[in-house]
């Protein structure tokens, strides 16, 4: 009998907009930069670009991964897929 890999369940990133005004998001690993226009967040699926009016920071838990952004929210785009502790390993090798 072979034995097969059992892969651990990385935590879900779950993306919530209501009325384009509150957007709540899980799985943040880091914030980038943020000011009124663009937030730009690391999460468990890739860097995501907020981009809206009067864009302000209601709740930040970095260490759970939770953040709560309210103002007026125009797009959300995830501008690459690469997991944070892949890509610093692929930096890691580049530099050796």
């Amino acid at each position: 009998m072979e034995k097969k890999e059992i892969k651990i369940e990385e935590k879900k990133s779950i993306l919530s907009l209501e009325n384009r005004k509150r957007l709540i998001l899980n799985g943040v690993i880091e914030v980038v930069s943020f000011n009124e226009e663009q937030i730009i967040l690391n999460t468990n699926l890739g860097t995501l670009n907020i981009k809206g009016v009067g864009l302000k920071m209601n709740k930040l838990d970095v260490q759970n991964g939770d953040v709560v952004i309210i103002g007026t929210v125009n797009s959300c785009i995830y501008t690459n897929n690469e997991i944070k502790k892949e890509k610093q390993s692929l930096v890691s090798k580049l530099f050796k």
